[in-house]
């Protein structure tokens, strides 16, 4: 039950209530939850607060709401590893997920323009952009750099429907090492948005990785623009030592 005393707000009390019976199976995938007057009625608080708690799960893609018919526990989003050393190909095929590839820029040598994070800024590198779409949704977007001397020519090898670390591993014997990578919440315009089929106001997780070889670091670089509404992309952590 809800506990009035408690420093933590009524409707966060019952959002974790709600959760819980999700979790232990009480309240299946594509199930009818209580309304918010049932909800009310049952904890004995008013339909604002349960209110605010079923918003906060409908945020969190948790719960959605269908006008008319009441509010639903939502459908399980697949999750894709989206730190494989691997490949995101490798990621979403480990899942079952069938992903298919387009180049929207052809792989070609040029001059980078200057990036404060992009370890290629200001020097020639190999650059290619590519979608992923899975079940014909547009999902992932990957910016690519790759280092000039390392993978030379590279264009001339037809990358399309085809993973960057196999093509890797099989023209030049290699397979990254190690890597890093950052993570921000940004949003897109123009022909990014329109290629992935969202708005200017729609959150996008944005992420800059860096892959290292033992020739050189920071020898592959990209920047992946992913559409969280129809996979959770999550990172593996090794033990803590």
């Amino acid at each position: 039950m809800l506990n009035s005393l408690s420093p933590i707000p009524l409707y966060h009390q019952l959002s974790n209530i709600i959760l819980d019976k999700i979790r232990s199976g009480e309240y299946p995938p594509g199930s009818k939850i209580l309304s918010e007057n049932e909800l009310a009625a049952r904890y004995g608080i008013g339909r604002p607060t349960a209110r605010q708690a079923t918003d906060l799960l409908v945020r969190k893609r948790i719960l959605m709401r269908k006008r008319g018919s009441g509010t639903f526990v939502c459908e399980l989003q697949k999750e894709v590893d989206l730190f494989s050393l691997a490949g995101t190909t490798s990621a979403f095929n480990k899942k079952g997920i069938e992903v298919t590839t387009h180049i929207l820029q052809n792989i070609r040598l040029e001059q980078i323009r200057y990036d404060p994070e992009n370890p290629f800024a200001n020097k020639k590198a190999y650059f290619y952009s590519r979608l992923s779409r899975v079940e014909k949704v547009p999902v992932l977007i990957e910016d690519m750099y790759l280092h000039d001397m390392l993978f030379k020519e590279i264009d001339k090898i037809d990358l399309s429907c085809r993973s960057l670390s196999r093509v890797v591993d099989e023209h030049y014997y290699m397979k990254p090492g190690s890597g890093r990578q950052n993570f921000r919440i940004g949003y897109l315009t123009g022909e990014k948005a329109n290629t992935l089929e969202v708005t200017p106001d729609t959150p996008i997780l944005t992420v800059k990785r860096f892959m290292n070889f033992d020739q050189t670091k920071n020898a592959i670089y990209s920047e992946l623009y992913c559409r969280t509404d129809q996979f959770v992309f999550s990172q593996t952590l090794g033990a803590y030592s």
